[in-house]
C-alpha cells in the first residue's frame, strides 16, 4: 500500500527545547524543497494505492537517500546514524519513538522503483527551480567521465579462478535448497587457486628468470585455468539440468496442493530459494563460458572486442573504457555525461553502457535542457572530443548563438583564427570547471564507484547522486 506521509511527531518532541528541534541550515533548505507533493508522483506506478502492507513513506525514503549520498554512508550505517540522531530523525520525518526503516527495505525500494523514479525526482526538482527562475542557462558546459563499476581489476586468470570458486559455491546452494541432491559435482577451487597463485609468483620473479619465459609460463597457466573453468561449467550444467527438473516437480506439487485447497509455506520458501539458486547458477555458467571463450581468443593472439568483453562475473554490463588518463589508462564501468551551468547545477546527465562517441550526445542533451527550462542557452562549450562541424551545426539549429568547442585534428587558418580569439579562449578556460564539477560528484556524491550492478543499477546510483547534489545547490540559490 502506497504511503507518502509518515506518522505524526510524538508527544516527546513537544517537551524538547527549540534548539534541539532546529535543523541545520543546509538540511532545512533541502527539507523545504522536498516538502512538495510533486516528488511523490514518480513513485506512484510502483505501488498499489490500497492493497498490501504499508510502504515506507516516500518523504522518509527521499530524505534518507539524500543523507546517504550527501554523507557517503552505506545503508546499514545510514540507518544506525539516523536512529542515534534527533536532528536526522526530524529531517527524515521519523518520530522519536518510531522505527527507522531496515537497510534491506531501503535496498529493495531503490531497486524496485529503479531509475525511472529517481529520474522523475530530478525532473521535478529542475522544473521547480525553473519555475522559481533559479536556473541560469546563458552558458552551459559539457563533459564526460567514467563511472567505475564495483569490480576488481579484471585479469583473465583472476576471472577464471573466481568463476571456478563461484560455481562450486553456487552448486552447493542448489543442493542445499533441494535441487539435484544426487548429482555429484567436483570442486576444482583448490586447483584453480594454486594456478592463480602460481601466476602471481611467476610475475614477481620475471625480472630474474627472463621476461619471455615468465610470459610463456603465464600463458600456459592461464590456458590450464581456462580448461578447469570449462570442465567446471560442464559439470555444473548437469547439476543445473537436474535442479530444473526438481524445480518443475516442486511447482507441479505446489499446484496440486493449491487445487486441493491446501498450502505449505515452508515448501514455498524452499522452492523460492531453489529458484534463486538455479537462476544464479544459469547466469554464472553463461558468464563463465564467455570468459573462457575470450581467454582462449586472447591466448590465440586475438584481442577481444572491448564493446562485448566480459570484465566481471556479477556485472554483465560493465565494459573497459579508455579515456587517456595517465594513472588509469583503462577504466571498467560506464560512461556518463554531465551538463552544468554557471551556478554548478547539473541540468542534464546521462549514463551509457560501453564507450559511445561524445559528439552525438551533445545536441540531444542541450535539447533536453531547452525543454526543461524553456530557454535557449547563449553559449555552449565542451572539450575537443565533441569538436565536429556537425555538432556545431546541430547546436546552431537549436538556437545556440555561440559554440565554443575546439576542433579535432589540425584546424585550418580560419578555424585557428576563431580559436585564438580572446572570448573563445576565455570560454574554454571556463569549461575546465566541468572537470571540477565531476570531481565534486565523485568525491562527495558517490560517482567514484557505483555499488549497484548493471546499467540500470548504475543509472539509479548516479541519479541519486545528482539529486542530492542539485538539492544542495538549488537550496542554496533559493535561500
Amino acid at each position: 500500500m502506497f504511503r507518502t506521509i509518515g506518522d505524526q511527531p510524538s508527544l516527546w518532541e513537544s517537551i524538547l527545547p527549540p534548539e534541539v528541534l532546529r535543523l541545520p541550515e543546509e538540511l532545512a533548505r533541502v527539507d523545504a524543497l522536498l516538502d512538495d507533493p510533486v516528488f511523490f508522483a514518480p513513485f506512484v506506478p510502483f505501488f498499489d494505492p490500497r492493497v498490501g502492507r504499508p510502504s515506507t513513506p516516500v518523504e522518509c525514503y527521499l530524505r534518507l537517500m539524500f543523507l546517504k549520498f550527501r554523507y557517503r554512508l552505506g545503508f546499514e550505517s545510514l540507518c544506525a546514524e539516523v536512529s542515534d540522531s534527533i536532528t536526522w530523525r526530524r529531517f527524515c520525518r521519523i518520530p522519536l519513538d518510531g522505527r527507522v526503516p531496515h537497510p534491506t527495505t531501503l535496498m529493495k525500494l531503490t531497486t524496485r522503483c529503479g531509475a525511472a523514479a529517481v529520474d522523475g525526482c530530478n525532473e521535478a526538482l529542475l522544473a521547480k527551480a525553473a519555475e522559481a527562475r533559479l536556473l541560469r542557462t546563458s552558458r552551459l558546459r559539457v563533459d564526460t567521465t567514467v563511472i567505475p563499476a564495483n569490480v576488481a581489476y579484471p585479469t583473465d586468470s583472476g576471472l577464471l579462478a573466481r568463476a571456478v570458486r563461484r560455481i562450486a559455491v553456487t552448486g552447493r546452494r542448489v543442493r542445499a535448497a533441494g535441487g539435484a541432491t544426487r548429482t555429484r559435482v567436483r570442486d576444482r577451487s583448490r586447483a584453480a587457486g594454486k594456478r592463480a597463485h602460481g601466476i602471481a609468483a611467476k610475475l614477481r620473479l620475471r625480472g630474474a628468470q627472463g621476461r619471455e619465459e615468465a610470459q610463456a609460463t603465464v600463458r600456459r597457466i592461464t590456458g590450464e585455468l581456462a580448461g578447469l573453468a570449462g570442465r567446471a561449467a560442464a559439470d555444473a550444467q548437469r547439476l543445473l539440468a537436474s535442479a530444473r527438473r526438481a524445480l518443475r516437480r516442486a511447482k507441479s506439487k505446489a499446484a496440486g496442493l493449491a487445487a486441493a485447497g491446501g498450502r505449505d509455506a515452508a515448501a514455498g520458501r524452499r522452492r523460492a530459494r531453489l529458484r534463486r539458486a538455479v537462476n544464479d547458477l544459469a547466469d554464472l555458467l553463461e558468464a563463465t563460458r564467455r570468459i573462457v571463450a575470450q581467454t582462449r581468443q586472447r591466448l590465440a593472439g586475438i584481442t577481444p572486442d572491448g564493446a562485448s568483453r566480459r570484465v566481471s562475473l556479477h556485472d554483465a554490463d560493465a565494459r573497459p573504457i579508455a579515456k587517456g588518463r595517465l594513472g588509469k589508462p583503462v577504466e571498467f564501468g560506464y560512461k556518463a555525461q554531465v551538463v552544468d551551468n554557471d551556478d554548478g547545477v547539473v541540468l542534464d546527465h546521462t549514463l551509457e553502457q560501453g564507450n559511445p562517441a561524445d559528439a552525438p550526445q551533445l545536441a540531444p542533451a542541450i535539447g533536453r535542457v531547452i525543454k526543461r527550462t524553456g530557454r535557449r542557452p547563449r553559449t555552449v562549450t565542451a572539450d575537443r572530443g565533441y569538436g565536429e562541424k556537425v555538432v556545431d551545426d546541430a547546436l546552431h539549429e537549436l538556437g545556440v548563438r555561440t559554440v565554443v568547442i575546439p576542433r579535432k585534428g589540425r584546424p585550418g587558418k580560419d578555424r585557428q583564427a576563431t580559436e585564438h580569439r580572446r572570448a573563445f579562449r576565455r570560454t574554454v578556460k571556463w569549461r575546465t570547471g566541468s572537470e571540477g564539477r565531476i570531481s565534486t560528484l565523485k568525491r562527495g556524491y558517490g560517482w567514484d564507484r557505483t555499488r549497484l550492478d548493471g546499467t540500470e543499477g548504475a543509472r539509479i546510483w548516479t541519479g541519486h547522486g545528482i539529486l542530492a547534489h542539485n538539492l544542495v545547490k538549488i537550496g542554496a540559490l533559493a535561500s
